[in-house]
Formats: structure tokens, sequence, C-alpha cells
């Protein structure tokens, strides 16, 4: 055999490939469910945290931010460590070093009490546990790009799964955090998330060496894997181009959520975490109604709709005058953007080869998550009455984005048939 054939032929060496020793439900699913868990907490409940130690509203803003802009600069980092060790090392790994912060800080915290130290530590757990959540998910997200790969027609089943545990996990995360922040303080919730990152570091399932070992890729290099990978798919390239348009939107949005909820509109704290509640909920509900959906119809059209459902809902939220209108129409923007993520990981697990999937997810999510931090800087900089207008500005952006990706996408075959199919 030729060296090109044998070239060829050779399986992907990537150790994220291997079948792990349990199914999908132990080896993918449960693990899935606690790295979740730990992640929504973290996320929605250290930057109340943050507001319950400083009181204040500028120091939880640049909590969000410090929770954002380290997890950006992680991700090219964690593909590349998931491609070359494999994704049950690191997720044990971050896992379990995400334990161990939250765990000091939860020792730490009531012996400082509200001072410079309790700052300083609670600026510090948001910026360290972005940084080890996004190896958790990177790493949790590959293993899923493996059980759908092995499902083959049916990856889109795996992925409506996985995206449910995930909304599953911000419809319970926020509300979890909020309750044990109220009544065991900040102690409680630091031990639930600590809990959560150990769980899922003990289930992660175990992975047996089968190919050689490579030589490590850099970085900078796993970077230009991922962006040569994904501009020989258009399709992919294309969504993630209308993605990120949008997602300009529906960060302005989450990151405004408080201002216009409580300052605008008259409302409560917990009504904030309401709107994010029935936004999990409408969210879980697309997932399964698009699950059955792309059987019958294809991705394209049950992209294309939650495109222009999600697009509607958004340049109607300027207008709305009411708690009640606000909350609805963040619940619809919400589950259309869940749509859309059922058709981007099902055409991300068909199209990226395995042997670079680490690097490419990184970069698609880098890509996808880039405009949040940069909400929240827009948030901080704009006049509270003047909010409004930069919704519906994002809303035209994210509209025009998203209809010119499934423009492009109409004519793929990936896109143009039931994924079962």
């Amino acid at each position: 055999m030729s060296p090109k054939h044998a070239a060829v032929l050779r399986p992907p060496t990537g150790r994220h490939v291997r079948t792990p020793d349990f199914g999908p439900v132990r080896g993918v699913y449960v693990p899935r469910t606690a790295d979740a868990g730990a992640f929504a907490m973290s996320t929605y409940g250290i930057p109340l945290l943050v507001l319950g130690v400083t009181d204040s509203a500028t120091l939880t803003g640049l909590a969000f931010m410090l929770e954002w802009v380290p997890r950006l600069g992680a991700f090219a980092l964690a593909g590349a460590a998931v491609d070359r060790f494999g994704s049950t090392r690191v997720l044990r790994i971050a896992s379990v070093l995400r334990a161990v912060v939250v765990l000091a800080a939860a020792a730490v915290l009531p012996s400082v009490g509200e001072g410079t130290s309790a700052v300083i530590t609670v600026m510090t757990l948001a910026a360290t546990t972005g940084v080890l959540t996004e190896f958790s998910y990177i790493a949790a997200e590959t293993a899923g790009g493996a059980a759908s790969r092995d499902a083959g027609g049916h990856a889109h089943r795996v992925q409506a799964v996985l995206l449910g545990i995930d909304q599953g996990a911000t419809l319970a995360g926020p509300a979890l955090a909020g309750v044990l922040l109220q009544f065991s303080g900040a102690t409680g919730m630091l031990l639930i998330i600590a809990a959560c990152s150990l769980l899922g570091a003990a289930l992660a399932p175990r992975q047996r060496p089968v190919w050689p070992q490579e030589a490590p890729v850099p970085v900078a290099q796993g970077l230009k894997i991922g962006w040569r990978t994904l501009r020989s798919l258009p399709a992919l390239g294309w969504l993630c181009v209308g993605l990120v348009l949008s997602n300009c939107a529906i960060g302005l949005v989450q990151a405004a959520g408080p201002v216009l909820v409580i300052k605008q509109l008259g409302g409560t704290s917990s009504q904030v975490g309401l709107v994010w509640s029935a936004a999990a909920i409408a969210s879980l509900a697309m997932v399964t109604l698009a699950r059955f959906a792309i059987d019958r119809a294809g991705l394209w059209p049950v992209g294309a709709a939650a495109a222009a459902l999600a697009s509607l809902a958004c340049l109607a939220l300027a207008a709305a005058d009411t708690y009640t209108v606000f909350l609805v129409l963040v619940a619809l923007l919400m589950a259309g953007e869940a749509g859309m993520t059922v058709v981007l990981r099902t055409l991300r697990a068909h199209l990226v080869p395995a042997d670079v999937f680490g690097s490419t997810l990184s970069l698609i999510i880098l890509l996808l998550l880039a405009p949040f931090p940069l909400a929240g800087a827009l948030v901080a900089l704009t006049p509270p009455d003047l909010l409004g207008h930069a919704i519906t500005a994002c809303a035209v952006l994210q509209a025009v984005g998203l209809a010119v990706a499934f423009a492009k996408l109409r004519t793929h075959p990936a896109t143009r048939l039931p994924a079962s199919a």
C-alpha cells in the first residue's frame, strides 16, 4: 500500500474519538448533567454572590465580564488540550480544580467579612471558575460529538438530549443558586457547585489508549486548524456567521435584562430570575419539538423557522412596556435560539472531521460567545433610557445576518433532507 493511501486509511488519532466503556447515558449524559449543573450555578450564581457581597451593580457587571473574557481566552487552549489528552482527562482535571477553587472561596469568605478582601475573593472566583468551566465544557461537548457520530443518522437526537440537559440546568441552576444564597449563604451554594464538579469528575467514562500519541498541537496551530476546517465547510461557516450576529442581540438582552426589568419595568430581582427560567422552559420545549420536526422536515426548514421566531421576538423587545410582555418575548427569543442550536450541533457533528473536532469546536464556541463580554461593556456604557434603541439596532443586525445565512444554507445537501434519511 502506498504511503498516500495509508495516510487516507489511517484512523483519526485524537483521543476524544475513542469509544468509551459505557453507553451514552452513563458515559455522556450523566456526567454532562453534573457538569452543566456546576456550569449554570457558577454562571448565574457567582454574579449574585458578587452583588450580595459588594452591593454594587458596577462590580456585578464587572464580574460578568470577568467570567466571560477569560473564558474566551481559554477556548483555544481547551480545544488543544482535548485533542491532545482526551475529553476524559480534561473533564476530570478541570472539574476537580473548579471544586478546589470554590471550596477555597467557601472557606475564606466567612472570615474576611465584606471588605476589600471579600471583593478580591469573589472577583477572583468569577474569573477562575469561568476559565475552568470552559475546559470542562469543551471536554463534555467533545464527548457529545463522539456520541453523535456513533449515532449516525440519529445524531440530532443525541444533540437534542444534550441541549435539553443544558437547558434544564439553565432552568434549575439560577433558581437553585438564588435559594441557596438566601437560605444557606455563599457557603451552601459553593458547596453544591463543588459537589456537582466532583460528581462530573467521578462519573467521567474511562477511555483506554488506542492510537499512538502525536506531538502536542500548539494553541495557535489549533486555532489555525479550526479556522481552516471551518472555511472548508461553507454550510457550517455561514451558520456560524448568522449565529454570531444573533448572539450580539441575545447577549445584549441578557446583559441589559436586570436594568430593563428593575429600572424600567418596575420589577424585582426575583422577577429577573423568572425571566430566564421561563426562557429555559421555552427552550426545552423547542428542543423537543425540533428533534421530531427535523425527522420529518429536515434541518433547513426547522432552522429557518427558529431564526424567524428569534428575529421577530427580538425586534419586538424594545417596545415591551410591561413585565409580562417582556418575559414572553424573551422566552420566544431563546426558544428560537435553541432551535438554531440543535441545527448547529447536528451539522457540526456530521461535517467536522473527528481528528480536528476539539480545535474546530473551540473556534466555533469562541466565535459564538465573543459578543457576550462586548454586550456587557455596551450595557455599562449605554444610558438606561437608550438601551431599547441599542436592542433594536442589534435585532436588525440579527435578522439580516440570519436571513443571509439560511439563504446560503437552503441548497446545501446536509440541510435539505431529514437527518435520518
